[in-house]
């Protein structure tokens, strides 16, 4: 008989991961979970956190995901994770990394998007005085 579970990560982008695995552990608002094979179907609202699985085969090397809330959906042999943000990392050192370098472009982006903001108001202001001294 099959140990194994399919565990799909999907992000508004698309499938971030899709394979077999032997246990998934995550944390939803109650606290962490761990589900096995023949666990019981479950859903769980997740908080943000570390997702943690063993793979399936001869890989028995625990993986990581830091994943933003989201929602988890066990039914039969299948485990859907559907989050906005989630990054995948070798080990937790890796992960941390990965996360940081992740949050460093968001804030660039933020960054840019504040001042392109900025200088699209300015723009507006200038051209509501420019209105005003012509009337």
């Amino acid at each position: 008989m099959n140990a194994e579970m399919r565990l799909l990560l999907l992000l508004p982008t698309g499938v971030l991961l899709d394979r077999g695995v032997r246990k998934v552990v995550a944390e939803g608002a109650g606290g962490a979970f761990c589900l096995l094979p023949r666990h019981v179907d479950f859903v769980s609202a997740l908080v943000p956190g570390i997702l943690a699985y063993v793979p399936g085969g001869e890989d028995t090397a625990e993986r990581f995901v830091a994943v933003d809330e989201g929602i988890l959906v066990k039914c039969g042999r299948e485990v859907r994770v559907s989050t906005r943000n989630a990054v995948a990392g070798p080990d937790l050192a890796g992960l941390r990394a990965a996360v940081e370098r992740r949050l460093r472009r968001l804030d660039e982006r933020e960054r840019a998007a504040r001042g392109a903001l900025a200088r699209l108001e300015t723009g507006v202001v200038r051209r509501f005085m420019d209105l005003g001294r012509r009337l």
